[in-house]
Order: structure tokens, then C-alpha cells, then sequence
């Protein structure tokens, strides 16, 4: 019996290394080729394989189409990270190549959210939940 619950997910890239690189670098996720003779496709390792953290693992394959120049709404779903510290990750997302696409907010007093484009123009979101004080 299945509740449809997303267990995948997909990145487009122009340049297959440059992402590996730089989702390796940002987030350190294990990003492997794999052996596939019906098409060149890389396995997203998002947290060890007997990792109990809550999440899903990906992949990523060749953009079938170029990208519209410039600004351009989203045409997928954009997957949002989970992370320790926001500052921390988004001096790593611009040191390797990407850019802010929505600066650093405050959700309710609960959370800092943000989104980036990757070196592949992919947007994605960081989200830092904030500690309780009390």
C-alpha cells in the first residue's frame, strides 16, 4: 500500500562533472556514475546508505533542452535542503559557483529559508531550523 510519497529526485545538468562537483562540494553528497548502457545517468547519495535521517537520494542526467536565458520561472519541483547552519552552507553554495535566486528569510520566527541556482542554473533551497530558546 503506497501513501505517494516522493523517493526521488532529479537534476538536469549541461556539464555532469561541474554539478558532482558541486553538490559534493556544498553539501557532500556521493555522487557516482553509473554503469549504464541506455544512457549516461549519476547516482545522488544525499546521507550514507544506513543513514536513519530522515530523506531521499537522486540522481542526475544530461539537460535534454537548454535553459531560457535570464530570469525564468521554475518547471519542476524545487528540493530544499535541510541544513545545520545557513550562513555556513550559503558561503559554500557561492564559493562554488552558484548564486542567490531568493536572499535569506525568516519563517515565523521558526526558520531561515533561502534559495540558490547551482552552477547548471537549478534552483534549490536551504532551510535552518531554528533552536529553541526557552
Amino acid at each position: 500500500n503506497y501513501m505517494n510519497r516522493i523517493t526521488h529526485f532529479e537534476i538536469q545538468a549541461d556539464d555532469l562533472e561541474r554539478a558532482a562537483k558541486f553538490y559534493t562540494d556544498v553539501f557532500g553528497w556521493e555522487i557516482k556514475k553509473w554503469d549504464s548502457p541506455a544512457m549516461e545517468y549519476w547516482m545522488i547519495m544525499s546521507a550514507p546508505q544506513d543513514s536513519k535521517e530522515p530523506g531521499i537520494n537522486g540522481g542526475m542526467h544530461k539537460r535534454p533542452v537548454p535553459l531560457a536565458e535570464g530570469q525564468c520561472g521554475c518547471n519542476a519541483f524545487v528540493c530544499t535542503m535541510v541544513v545545520d547552519n545557513y550562513d555556513a552552507i550559503a558561503e559554500k553554495i557561492l564559493a562554488s559557483g552558484g548564486k542567490v535566486a531568493m536572499p535569506k528569510f525568516d519563517i515565523a520566527g521558526m526558520a531561515w529559508q533561502g534559495y540558490f541556482i547551482d552552477t547548471e542554473g537549478n534552483t534549490f533551497g536551504i532551510h535552518e531550523v531554528k533552536q529553541k530558546t526557552n
